[in-house]
């Protein structure tokens, strides 16, 4: 994974070498997401820039990508994971210069470039995790895309002088962009027309679609076990973060099978890096540390379990907040141990890891989701979750990874898998309802479709929100120390200050304040939506339980009657 920064529209008259250089300037705020490589492209009408994270084919691959004649230019962040099968299932040959696996959106572009749906046709096949910007040099014609999910990150706005500017983070664009705003997953961008498309639709958003249909256990597992094997695609070290929950085990079970063969050449040889090591993090103590040490003894990973104290991650609140772009309470909370994590990873020479996000949006793994009445307000409120993920949990995944380098994968969120896991009634999903075995806590679908795949304690182990499995310390010790920095006083007039999403708490007060420090301008805090994700506070929670409607604590254990306690 990567980063991109572009300009388009330039105009007759536009000092091109100047813009060249502030385009440079402008990447380099993102270069931690590719530090291995920086390539520039610049012409009379575009300027791309991309900074490499080398995953799959580190020797060669360099971006921008560019067509043999010259006339195409890409620069990709993100991981397209059936390139083989699109490349052999292109009607016409095309010159691949590279063997990177995003090479195939150019082919893929120019082979359709008659189509009338436009790109929508073969950005519906990809699977991967993806944001690219596409420069057609002939016809002056830019093509910006994101995935399905938004897994990976895209910010757009216009300069002063009205020309379009991408970046893969909001810090590249901000001083310059008085729009900046994120680029919404599933969709496309026509330069040419000045449209905006999404390509991202499923049957399956709608409860009427799935309502009747059965789950197939077998069917689930096959499908996310293909998803983990798929996302194992790599050139450089890997490994698995491994909280000792469910959605992060079942990932490294998974994982732990498929690790001895590469999977690039169908897994006829032996994997460069055939040991799979696990990572955890959390306090002296923590749920989180327990677990994992017990999950990887049991699936025999390589596991590294770091301990981080309150100082360290009280000191780098800074800077995990000019990394993720965002003043959400949990979003920060999470993607401070994460953030340290990451950094030890980093040490150790790995370059990506699989991660388990996406897995609560999909089964109803919130708490909250105890609450729901029937199955069509459960079902809909998956779909929502999964609207906003890119805005959370993604977010919080890719950018506090890659703060270090560090590529996050989630499998979870396969599109594939996606299409198996949600096109099932979610009154199977529901937790106590009906007579089934799985359905008498949360996830208890996915739990069942893996029997025996790992220790009874974790895979039946209860929820735990990953600022709260680090380690109870985290989340006591964060409102405490807000309590000594923000007054009373200060928290009474949140709203005159930070007229957008005005924060609640002293906690998110101090994150707001801090985000304003790094990015002062109202462009940039109107890009956090809503500044909180507090799961009860979603308008279906509040409807189930108007008890969640007064709830200021985002942690899962401010579930009531819900959250078993648990010992640190």
């Amino acid at each position: 994974m990567c980063s991109i920064f572009g300009i388009f529209g330039l105009q007759p008259g536009d000092n091109v070498a100047a813009l060249r250089r502030q385009a440079l300037a402008c990447s380099q705020r993102q270069r931690h997401r590719g530090p291995d490589w920086s390539g520039v492209h610049a012409d009379e009408r575009a300027i791309l820039v991309h900074e490499r994270l080398a995953i799959v084919d580190p020797a060669g691959g360099a971006q921008p990508l560019r067509s043999t004649d010259g006339a195409l230019v890409l620069a990709v962040n993100g991981e397209i994971y059936n390139h083989q099968a699109l490349r052999a299932d292109l009607r016409a040959p095309y010159a691949f210069a590279t063997a990177s696996d995003c090479e195939v959106i150019n082919a893929l572009y120019r082979e359709h470039a008659d189509d009338p749906a436009g790109p929508s046709t073969w950005l519906e096949r990809l699977n991967g995790i993806f944001a690219f910007a596409l420069w057609d040099r002939t016809s002056g014609r830019a093509i910006i895309a994101r995935d399905p999910i938004g897994v990976v990150p895209l910010y757009w706005g216009h300069d002063r002088e009205g020309r379009l500017r991408v970046a893969s983070e909001m810090k590249a664009l901000v001083d310059s962009c008085a729009d900046v705003a994120q680029f919404p997953p599933g969709h496309w961008y026509d330069s040419a027309t000045g449209t905006l498309t999404r390509y991202y639709a499923r049957p399956w958003r709608e409860h009427d679609a799935v309502a009747g249909h059965t789950p197939s256990l077998p069917a689930l597992r096959d499908a996310f076990e293909a998803a983990v094997h798929r996302q194992l695609m790599t050139d450089v070290p890997y490994g698995v973060l491994l909280s000792g929950g469910l959605d992060s085990s079942l990932v490294a079970a998974v994982a732990a099978r498929y690790a001895r063969h590469r999977i690039e050449d169908g897994d006829r040889s032996e994997a460069w890096w055939p040991r799979l090591h696990s990572f955890a993090i959390g306090l002296a103590g923590s749920p989180d540390l327990a677990a994992a040490a017990i999950a990887a003894e049991a699936l025999g990973t390589v596991h590294h379990g770091f301990e981080y104290t309150f100082e360290e991650g009280l000191d780098a609140l800074p800077d995990v907040i000019r990394h993720i772009e965002t003043f959400d309470v949990t979003t920060i909370r999470a993607s401070t141990p994460m953030f340290l994590l990451a950094r030890r990873i980093k040490a150790m020479g790995v370059k990506m890891v699989l991660s388990g996000e996406g897995s609560d949006e999909i089964f109803g793994g919130y708490l909250y989701f105890h609450k729901a009445p029937d199955a069509r307000q459960f079902h809909e409120e998956l779909v929502r979750k999964l609207d906003a993920l890119h805005n959370y949990d993604c977010l919080r995944a890719n950018k506090a990874m890659m703060a270090w380098g560090v590529e996050p994968r989630v499998p979870f969120l396969d599109r594939a898998f996606l299409d198996v896991a949600m096109d099932i009634d979610a009154a199977h999903k529901m937790i106590e309802r009906g007579s089934d075995g799985w359905q008498r806590m949360e996830k208890g679908l996915l739990r069942a479709a893996f029997d025996g795949a790992l220790p009874d304690e974790i895979l039946w182990r209860q929820k735990e929100q990953f600022s709260d499995g680090v380690g109870y310390g985290w989340i006591d010790g964060l409102k405490a120390h807000a309590e000594t920095q923000v007054s009373d006083r200060e928290l009474a007039a949140a709203a005159s200050r930070f007229p957008h999403a005005p924060p609640q708490t002293k906690e998110a007060y101090l994150y707001r304040s801090l985000f304003e420090q790094a990015f002062p301008t109202p462009a940039a805090a109107a890009t956090v939506p809503g500044g909180k994700s507090i799961a009860c506070s979603s308008p279906a929670a509040i409807a189930w339980d108007a008890a969640f409607a007064n709830a200021a604590d985002p942690s899962g254990r401010a579930v009531a009657g819900v959250h078993n306690a648990a010992t640190a």
